[in-house]
């Protein structure tokens, strides 16, 4: 049995949504952080999809979507060696509330 192309656009849509939702409302920056992973798996799962449903089916989407999860592991580790430091200078993890570029 084989699922079709659609359910896994509709699952990376959901996960797309759901990551842009929480990164546009919350105020926590870590969870800002995870919203923004959620966005980045969707689109790999898009990427690995298309390139298992496309026209030519080959192993680019799933190459494509590897450097997309090493940029995403760097950008966590820079991600949360700023929000430590911001911890350590103000003490919160609000997105409100860090404005240390302003002064």
């Amino acid at each position: 049995m084989t699922v079709p192309v659609t359910s896994y656009l509709l699952v990376a849509l959901i996960l797309f949504c759901v990551g842009l939702y929480g990164a546009l409302t919350k105020r926590n920056a870590v969870i800002v952080l995870l919203s923004i992973e959620l966005m980045l798996n969707a689109v790999n799962l898009n990427l690995i999809a298309f390139a298992k449903f496309g026209l030519h089916p080959a192993i680019t989407g799933q190459i494509f979507s590897l450097f997309t999860m090493t940029v995403a592991a760097a950008e966590v580790a820079v991600g949360i060696a700023v929000l430590i430091a911001l911890y350590r200078n103000r003490e919160t993890v609000n997105v409100d509330e860090m404005d240390t570029m302003k002064r």
